[in-house]
């Protein structure tokens, strides 16, 4: 059986976060995330250990979150990789098959060159085999140095390399496939003779070859495949790498991204062919969008589904579900629970939560739905409000099919408006309106002739009013509605 083992113990200094450095968001998920998801699709049926050490509960309870089946081993003291690896290896019994150690922060890294770099180990029999990368600038990274028929002799690490092998441009990705027993052998001859003072599993491939090993050298020929993040520059750089792989993916698919640099996609959301994605847009979580809408520009949506020839412009959803054919925005918000009907409406400056807005429904402007149902080809008037919230208990409005709500109506909860009823402008409805009916709910209007002409004279209002042929005095009360 093979075993994986994933280091994420390190501290991940250059950081400078009290967020561990494998917990680090990039796209979807977190850096050690993408490793594990990598290794679920590579190499099913493995035991998977997680070497965790600085901020361990945060780790191992989001490595229980996003791969259930992985172990977590606790490094208590971080004294290098090869020691994470001894650690790690206490819980693998000796007659377990090929060990294979990634690092935690190797998120490019793709199944197919995973797989291939656990086949190709096992097909040649080898003590070990390393993944490497001929890079532009090697940076930090571990440089593999080559005898001179060209066989691997050793891996040297910056901070330990000469000059000369500082100009090396192959280097080491952090993933590797070893024999399980001549692992275990060479791990009990590391010493920590270095510039760090650490156990370095980097030596074993050395000790390996001293020891008549064979020891091979899987190159990948896409570079961006070794990235990982030491700092926050990097980790930008790493984010803008995966974007524009994770956009291409999506073009060649059959989607069209009007502004990749502007588009971020997470790895776990999904797209149809021909749908269109404007520029500045953010599509995160499980997002998906079917075929024939258009989201954006300027759009972020969180764990929402878009039907197919749905548009949303301008607009802010998490957890929402917006029907085919369907219009949201510009400026819209759709919280939690918000569901739009096929050809629904949710337009300028609305926001809607744990909503259900029936086909054709119009929620056009100036708006808060909460908690309510709004019936098929019912429309809201502007600066509707459904007061739902009672101080200690949410309260939900229901307003049937067909119904025509008046500008600037609050819906006190629990209440409910019938099909095809309608509802006075200005109304305060505390009461169900029947089917049918027209429901008013507001006050007297008093008006007082001639107080512009008595408190603000001089004023251009009173001047105008003047004009007009005001009466300057006297009052009078009408009853509206």
């Amino acid at each position: 059986m093979r075993t994986v083992i994933v280091l994420a113990a390190g501290v991940g200094k250059r950081m400078k976060s009290d967020l561990p450095k494998v917990l680090h968001p990039v796209l979807g998920r977190t850096l050690v995330g993408h490793v594990l998801a990598a290794v679920d699709t590579a190499l099913p049926g493995s035991r998977v250990l997680v070497v965790i050490g600085r901020g361990a509960e945060r780790v191992a309870e989001h490595v229980a979150d996003v791969a259930p089946s992985a172990g977590t081993v606790l490094q208590a003291e971080q004294k290098g990789t090869g020691h994470a690896v001894r650690v790690a290896l206490e819980e693998v019994p000796d007659s377990a098959g090929p060990i294979i150690v990634l690092n935690g922060d190797l998120p490019m890294i793709t199944p197919d060159t995973l797989r291939a770099l656990v086949e190709g180990h096992e097909a040649a029999k080898a003590g070990a085999t390393l993944l490497t990368a001929a890079v532009a600038d090697p940076m930090g990274a571990g440089r593999i140095v080559r005898t001179a028929d060209g066989a691997v002799a050793r891996i040297v690490e910056k901070r330990d390399a000469s000059p000369e092998e500082l100009a090396i441009n192959e280097i080491n990705a952090g993933a590797y496939a070893f024999d399980g027993g001549a692992l275990r052998e060479m791990l009990g001859k590391i010493s920590t003779d270095n510039d760090q003072g650490e156990e370095y599993l980097t030596d074993v491939v050395g000790l390996m070859v001293s020891g008549g090993w064979p020891v091979r050298a899987y190159r990948t020929d896409d570079p961006d495949e070794t990235m990982g993040a030491n700092d926050r520059v990097e980790l930008a750089t790493l984010r803008a790498v995966m974007r524009d792989r994770v956009n291409a993916q999506w073009m060649r698919a059959g989607a069209g991204i009007v502004d990749p640099a502007t588009t971020w996609i997470d790895v776990t959301v999904r797209i149809e062919p021909d749908a269109t994605i404007e520029p500045n847009t953010h599509l995160r979580g499980a997002s998906h969008v079917a075929a024939g809408a258009t989201v954006g520009p300027d759009t972020s949506l969180i764990d929402t589904t878009v039907g197919a020839g749905a548009a949303v412009v301008r607009a802010h959803a998490v957890q929402a579900e917006i029907g085919a054919g369907a219009n949201v925005g510009p400026y819209a918000y759709l919280r939690p629970g918000t569901v739009l009907a096929p050809t629904a409406k949710v337009g300028t400056f609305v926001e809607t939560k744990n909503a259900k807005v029936g086909e054709g429904a119009k929620i056009p402007h100036l708006s808060y739905i909460g908690d309510a149902t709004i019936g098929e080809h019912s429309n809201v008037g502007a600066a509707t409000v459904t007061v739902n919230y009672d101080g200690v208990r949410k309260h939900h409005t229901v307003i049937g099919a067909h119904a025509r709500t008046g500008a600037d109506n609050m819906f006190v909860a629990p209440v409910e408006v019938g099909d095809g009823a309608y509802t006075a402008a200005g109304s305060v409805i505390v009461n169900d309106v029947p089917p049918g009916a027209l429901g008013i709910a507001r006050g007297v209007q008093r008006n007082i002739d001639g107080w512009v002409a008595l408190r603000r004279p001089g004023t251009p209002a009173a001047k105008a009013a003047e004009a007009a042929g005001a009466d300057a005095t006297g009052s009078n009360e009408q009853q509206t509605g």
